[in-house]
């Protein structure tokens, strides 16, 4: 287990082997903090230990096969601040993952835990790997040796992981009982995210797409607007995004474009989602796709965040949304489901149009509230019904959005601004009132 210098703001120390040249996301990040920063006159020394993870940690995962041949994967944790309590973020497994990446997600999950409250410092981890090519047994292989090799930083009192792209509930399973193994006892609180039967959390599936949709309808109201006809359009198809499509549907939005990894569909009229839904876990399905959809236009990724609508919720990956294509976008409202989904630039451009953007920290901070309900519950030993959670997590969500949205008014600035200005106050109270160990 390798710890890594803290990055530069710039994240010029994350060079990553496997891409030959990429914008670093943790640079970008670093640049909505400084404007926030900029409008709380934020002690200069305060800002230096902000702007810096407490702890990165490289590892190798040696891990064999299902025919007998060992690969070595590389696996990251960054632990970017414990000021208001454990760190807390998911685990991603993709080819792409980098030492940048899990910074800057680290970074977000920092801001995105403070601005609803929750008693969290922001964490992030991954593996550069393709699950997609792993039986099952190669991935809890490679799922155990990696909770092995980060045993001694993570748990309950010090970094709590989660599921993210390409990781499931099983994938928390396997990391909650390696470390209860090694620990002889019985560790729940190790992870969120689990299943229901080894202390996961009701309403955790949905929590995520559930918080976008919760705070759509807040900021329509806000706006004296109803989402009843709200024309929609969805990027990206799997959990947050399939939840989110069906939630707004069902209160009465039109669902004009969606999309998953492979292939975009456009119906002016309206898609059911439920029936895309259906067809993408069909047994005849073998990719899980929305490829072969019947009865509507074919467009690609590029294309469907182009479509004209009301509400755009970019649901897949980072820098969806860029200074080529922002001013092709047509909706007024843009709902960051994704961590990251817009660059700095785009950012810019869509306050200057006077399009709406509720910033990811605060759009999808649904699910790391309800992986908060889920480690109090497993701390505690006593598990609330479905409606409770639901009712709670509606509760959190309104308030912190109502507080964002007044201090947007009351500063004129962005909502996104105004959510890493609510979330540094409070990180900074935070580390203020414990003081410096230095």
């Amino acid at each position: 287990m390798t710890t890594a210098p803290g990055n530069s703001p710039t994240g010029t120390a994350s060079a990553n082997p496997h891409k030959t040249s990429h914008i670093s996301i943790f640079g970008e990040a670093i640049e909505y903090f400084n404007e926030a920063a900029a409008n709380l006159d934020l002690d200069p020394n305060i800002k230096r230990i902000l702007t810096h993870p407490s702890r990165q940690v490289i590892i190798s995962i040696p891990f064999q096969r299902d025919n007998g041949q060992f690969d070595v994967y590389t696996g990251y944790r960054v632990q970017y601040s414990f000021a208001r309590g454990p760190a807390k973020g998911g685990v991603r497994y993709h080819p792409d993952v980098t030492l940048d990446e899990v910074t800057a997600l680290a970074f977000w999950m920092t801001w995105k835990c403070a601005v609803v409250d929750l008693p969290f410092g922001g964490g992030k981890g991954g593996v550069t790997c393709d699950p997609r090519i792993l039986s099952n047994g190669e991935l809890e292989r490679l799922t155990r040796r990696y909770a092995a090799e980060i045993i001694e930083v993570i748990g309950p009192d010090k970094d709590v992981p989660a599921p993210d792209v390409g990781t499931t509930p099983q994938t928390m399973a396997w990391i909650m009982d390696t470390v209860s193994m090694h620990n002889r006892g019985y560790t729940p609180g190790v992870v969120t995210g689990k299943p229901l039967n080894v202390g996961g959390s009701r309403g955790r599936v949905e929590a995520t797409g559930r918080g976008v949709t919760i705070v759509i309808e807040a900021a329509l109201e806000k706006m004296g607007k109803s989402i009843e006809g709200q024309r929609v359009v969805v990027q990206g198809f799997g959990n947050v995004g399939s939840v989110s499509a069906r939630l707004l549907r069902e209160r009465g939005a039109i669902i004009v474009g969606l999309s998953d990894q492979y292939t975009g569909m456009y119906d002016k009229s309206g898609i059911d989602v439920e029936a895309a839904l259906a067809h993408m876990q069909s047994p005849k399905n073998q990719r899980r796709s929305l490829e072969g959809f019947p009865g509507v236009a074919n467009v690609s990724n590029a294309e469907l965040l182009e479509i004209p609508c009301d509400i755009l919720v970019p649901a897949a990956i980072e820098n969806q949304l860029t200074a080529d294509n922002a001013r092709k976008i047509k909706a007024r409202i843009i709902v960051e489901a994704a961590n990251g989904p817009t660059t700095p630039a785009a950012d810019g451009l869509f306050a200057q149009s006077g399009v709406t953007v509720i910033p990811d920290i605060l759009a999808n901070a649904g699910g790391v509230t309800v992986s908060y309900f889920e480690w109090a519950q497993d701390r505690i030993g006593f598990f609330w019904k479905e409606r409770e959670v639901n009712e709670r997590l509606a509760d959190v969500m309104r308030e912190n959005f109502d507080a964002v949205w007044d201090l947007a008014q009351n500063h004129k600035v962005t909502l996104r601004t105004a959510a890493y200005m609510l979330a540094i106050r409070r990180v900074v109270d935070s580390l203020t009132t414990r003081g410096i160990y230095a």
